[in-house]
């Protein structure tokens, strides 16, 4: 009964003093809030709905279900506040933002241990990579945009054209559940830089870490109604940001099939649109590759964060004179991964995201056998003991003897499942590699540089990493082709995207 008491305290304390106990561990939460105008508000509605943690199974705070009169209440502020925050110094406006990364970095185990909780991942990892590049994408483009120049072209009639750059009005950024404080900072952070104001919708799968940024951004004196936070479902929060009339662009990352919705919506609107969607990732690997290196990056370009990046790799295309070699140390290898408490330090995999999802990805593993493959490693939940029994596990699960065509190697499963497959030439490597609807990353391994260089130009994929996996150069652009998206993020792409290109022509 103590222990109960204490929690109730610390949880009042968490919505009442936001600057206080962010830095806690987190624990439980009574109420997550939205933050619109400045201000961490309940919903207009008043309602809400459990949010579950993956690691038990069991609710660990609510989430506001909010609706269109939330998001006009956000537009409204972001309305407000856009002729000031788009007429702030950059360097100001770099300033607030710096500090926010700061207060990012000053939180990292508070905002790790959320992370985890809220999304099933190993405390190592969001210890390690979430967080840190949430900070690195709020710096990042807080100092782009103190060198970001313009382009100027003289023409021989005695003419000079320069370009400005206007920031649009207000924007919608919608982030996935996959990397959640990492996406989210990664489409905010170049619409505020670039003078933009941001009504945005965090998943409603793992909002928590979002809700806390809302916290840090108060205390770092960001303006009110530069950023405004909706919590709430897709098909009610997300679609009225995607349909209000007055919000000028949408970035969104998630599903593909949700992406043709959002442009169905948004296209019509003449809303400008940045899509990062699903991907099906190839990850192919000739004869003459640093084995050892490819083995290694190979376990974690598969299994990271239980599969569920749009980057991993889960198609493994393997030389047929290597394969068998392969296959044996690949096996050997994942056989050995624990699957446990993501809040131990040395846990590697944790859980996916929630039980709708783990059945999904369970389902495609029964589909799979029924469409002939052979599982040669993993293919079950994996039930832990104690309070985590009811968590969402599966074990990393290896197929092999797959049909090109088949479903399981067409569609995007995002959890701990690879198939594996032989090839005999490079050309077939590339074919297979490219037979897909979607065209986000690939991966190539080999020794030959030619090779590499020739891999790289015929695949149809928006990244290619050689002899390496997930190396980002936040300058770099980011995003696919074909059914993986429509644009690019990253760098002074973002920037870009996120504003209106004007041309002023002077005679002289």
């Amino acid at each position: 009964m103590q222990n109960k008491c204490i929690l109730f305290i610390y949880a009042k304390l968490f919505y009442i003093l936001p600057s206080l106990l962010i830095k806690f561990s987190a624990t439980i939460v009574e109420k997550i809030a939205n933050y619109i105008d400045g201000q961490l508000l309940e919903p207009t509605a008043g309602l809400y709905f459990e949010n579950i943690s993956p690691i038990t199974g069991k609710a660990f705070s609510l989430i506001p279900d909010s609706d269109e009169k939330d998001v006009e209440l956000a537009y409204k502020a972001a309305e407000k506040a856009f002729h000031s925050w788009s007429n702030t110094p950059a360097t100001t406006r770099s300033k607030i933002m710096v500090k926010i990364a700061d207060l990012i970095a000053e939180n990292l185990n508070a905002l790790a241990k959320a992370e985890s909780l809220d999304n099933g991942k190993p405390l190592a990892l969001s210890t390690s990579v979430d967080i840190p590049r949430a900070e690195s994408n709020i710096r990042f483009f807080a100092t782009s945009i103190l060198h970001w120049s313009s382009e100027a072209h003289i023409m021989e009639n005695n003419a000079i054209n320069y370009t400005n750059r206007k920031p649009i009005g207000v924007v919608g950024c919608i982030s996935p559940w996959n990397l959640p404080l990492y996406l989210f900072t990664w489409k905010i952070a170049p619409a505020m830089a670039a003078g933009n104001t941001v009504v945005a919708k965090p998943s409603e799968i793992t909002p928590y870490t979002a809700f806390l940024f809302s916290k840090i951004c108060i205390e770092a004196g960001l303006p009110a109604g530069v950023l405004n936070i909706v919590h709430g479902f897709g098909n009610k929060a997300g679609n009225a940001i995607v349909s209000h009339k007055k919000i000028k662009a949408i970035s969104f990352t998630g599903g593909t099939s949700t992406g043709a919705h959002i442009a169905s919506i948004a296209a019509p609107m003449f809303k400008k649109l940045s899509l990062e969607l699903g991907g099906k990732n190839p990850n192919i690997i000739f004869a003459d590759a640093d084995f050892d290196k490819m083995l290694a990056t190979t376990l974690r370009s598969s299994f990271s964060n239980q599969g569920q990046i749009c980057l991993c790799g889960s198609r493994i295309l393997v030389e047929e004179s290597i394969y068998e070699k392969f296959k044996s140390a690949f096996v050997e290898k994942v056989s050995k991964m624990t699957v446990g408490d993501p809040m131990y330090p040395d846990t590697k995999t944790g859980a996916v995201v929630s039980e709708a999802h783990m059945n999904k990805i369970l389902s495609y593993i029964e589909l799979a056998k029924k469409e002939g493959g052979k599982i040669i490693c993993g293919g079950e939940r994996k039930v832990l003991s104690g309070e985590l029994e009811g968590g969402f596990y599966i074990q990393p699960t290896i197929i092999e003897g797959l049909p090109q065509a088949c479903r399981t190697n067409q569609e995007e499963i995002f959890g701990p499942v690879v198939t594996i497959s032989s090839f005999k030439t490079e050309e077939e490597a590339i074919t297979m590699a490219n037979d897909t609807q979607y065209g986000l990353a690939a991966t190539v391994w080999t020794s030959n540089l030619s090779k590499a260089h020739r891999c790289a130009a015929a695949l149809d994929t928006g990244i290619v990493w050689i002899n390496t996996w997930l190396l980002r150069d936040l300058r770099t652009p980011f995003g696919g082709t074909k059914n993986s998206g429509v644009g690019r993020e990253g760098g002074f792409e973002a920037l870009r995207f996120f504003t209106e290109a004007q041309n002023v022509c002077i005679e002289l």
